[in-house]
């Protein structure tokens, strides 16, 4: 049971930075305009050597912005809660910490993918057709490889609950 728990900690750790730092950076998108090389991200956009701001409100990168805003919250909740669950002195006998985490990492997921989901679906149906020559980038990438890391964070900690609750069933050994 402490090893599930203690992968699903690794992955959630792994996972809560690469969504901080897939959300912060400015790498989601690599493209050429007017000859030089450009990019952007949720919150600036560079071109020559110059980052600005997004002043622009845009649904799209305003609910990429949300949710993947909400994944990082959802998954730093399941590494709370995953960290309680090595003291498994609950108040409430029914309420077990390790499927709290294990849920909270599975919403964390739900969230990011739908952060991917939406950039991705815009990206390639609008700003695909308006630059020729772009490509994804690697902020985008590791938001793809946190959702795939939160998603084996939540499957450890199912794991762990239900070994917790096998053994709870059956009695001590």
């Amino acid at each position: 049971m402490y090893s599930f728990m203690g992968g699903g900690l690794f992955c959630a750790f792994v996972a809560n930075i690469l969504l901080v730092v897939s959300t912060a950076t400015d790498y989601w998108m690599q493209y050429r305009l007017s000859g030089s090389y450009a990019h952007q991200g949720l919150w600036r956009y560079c071109m020559a050597n110059k980052c600005y701001m997004q002043t622009a409100s845009i649904a799209y990168w305003n609910a990429t912005r949300a949710f993947m805003i909400l994944s990082s919250m959802a998954c730093f909740g399941g590494i709370m809660a995953g960290i309680l669950s090595f003291a498994q002195f609950s108040v409430f006998e029914r309420f077990n910490r390790s499927f709290a985490a294990g849920v909270m990492f599975f919403i964390s997921t739900f969230f990011v993918m739908v952060a991917m989901a939406i950039y991705t679906g815009v990206t390639l149906s609008f700003l695909g057709k308006r630059f020729g020559d772009w490509r994804f980038s690697w902020s985008y990438i590791l938001g793809w490889v946190a959702m795939l890391m939160t998603f084996f964070a939540g499957i450890f900690y199912m794991c762990a609950h239900r070994m917790y609750e096998s053994r709870r069933v059956v009695g001590p050994r």
